[in-house]
């Protein structure tokens, strides 16, 4: 292991030993290679222990809404079939209604649609699936469409309905046709199947996080997991969604994950058409709280867990159990970085926005020591 690489897998090991997370896998590619990547700690803690692998499945939690919803929506895009001015209501009825009739497709691919963050649908609906889009549509707006941004699970589990009604499939169907197949992926999938526990990294016990926030909310709810969420979708409104949903829901390890990410870079996509990938890069709410491109951050927002050292330019996400993804499209750079903070830890859950700048930062200089190298 190069002495560079070797200093990003001793920061992460430091991180887990200081109890962030029980588990980190990493892979930094370019050029549509992969370059470096560790896996250290361990994936399972609590009942069994189990050490992470290279090969260990991540519940990817937030990443399904660029590497899913929004790679189907910009496909359809792409074809002609959506426009990102095209109001929601044009697609959904649930939304035609005074406040909620002009929101566009791209308002909600940006987080700029007014509709709140996070609510907990399954007690707003009483239980029932089929009143998801009623209830989000009932919720009043936080602010006028197009005027702010405020990252929305609520946006993206809309976006993700509607485009399982347009085309007559589940959303992990489509996903399994447009992307997975293509791609040839053998363990990226929504609802992985039981008998493949063993290799997924375990998120919390029970749903203590989201229970804390609906007792803040004053909202009752009486069926909370209790037992260890391992091998099923960790986010609790996905879980009743039946485990797959427009916000949450895939689950892949960090080679898989690369092959997707690199779909975005213009000079690496086999799925779409290159041009297309500058919808990824296009700052859609300059002026505004974050720089957003359709469906990911951009390096350029205030705070960006990119770090100093990822130009301006790139754009990343990241998900609740502790997962994130960072692209370098000029450079052709992928940075993946997997973990699952929320397995084996009291609350709060550490915030490692911190780690991940840090990742970045010790994951260029490698990359950069190497190509020097190679060009000796």
């Amino acid at each position: 292991m190069a002495q560079v690489q070797l200093q990003v897998s001793e920061f992460l090991t430091s991180r887990i030993d200081a109890g962030d997370f029980p588990s980190a896998v990493y892979l930094v590619g370019e050029r549509g290679r992969v370059v470096f990547t560790d896996a250290l700690g361990d994936a399972v803690v609590q009942e069994e222990r189990i050490k992470a692998t290279v090969d260990t499945v991540y519940d990817l939690a937030s990443l399904t809404k660029p590497l899913v919803t929004t790679f189907l929506c910009a496909k359809r895009i792409e074809a002609g079939e959506l426009s990102l001015d095209d109001p929601i209501s044009l697609h959904l009825v649930e939304f035609d209604r005074p406040d909620k009739r002009a929101i566009t497709l791209k308002q909600l691919l940006t987080h700029s649609s007014g509709l709140p963050g996070w609510r907990p649908l399954y007690v707003l609906t009483g239980g029932d699936r089929s009143a998801t889009l009623h209830a989000i549509a009932n919720e009043p707006l936080d602010y006028t469409p197009g005027t702010q941004v405020l990252y929305s699970d609520l946006g993206f589990i809309t976006l993700g309905l509607m485009l399982e009604r347009r085309a007559g499939k589940t959303l992990a169907e489509l996903a399994q046709q447009e992307i997975f197949s293509p791609l040839h992926l053998e363990h990226t999938w929504f609802n992985p199947q039981s008998t493949l526990q063993a290799g997924i990294a375990a998120s919390e016990l029970g749903n203590a996080f989201e229970r804390e926030t609906c007792e803040g909310m004053k909202l009752q709810h009486n069926s909370w997991r209790q037992g260890l969420v391992w091998g099923e979708v960790h986010d609790g409104n996905c879980y009743f969604l039946g485990g797959e949903a427009g916000h949450a829901g895939l689950f892949s390890t960090a080679a898989e994950t690369f092959q997707i990410a690199n779909q975005f870079i213009a000079q690496r996509t086999m799925l779409f058409e290159p041009a297309t990938c500058r919808l990824f890069q296009t700052n859609f709410t300059a002026g505004m709280e974050e720089d957003r491109s359709i469906g990911w951050k951009l390096a350029s927002s205030k705070e960006s867990s990119a770090g100093p050292d990822l130009p301006p330019s790139s754009f990343g996400h990241a998900g609740f159990t502790g997962t994130s993804c960072w692209i370098d499209g000029e450079r052709e750079r992928v940075f993946i970085l997997l973990t699952n903070r929320t397995h084996a830890r009291a609350l709060p859950f550490a915030n490692i926005n911190e780690v991940r700048r840090r990742f970045h930062s010790l994951a260029v200089a490698a990359l950069d020591e190497q190509s020097v190298i190679s060009n000796q």
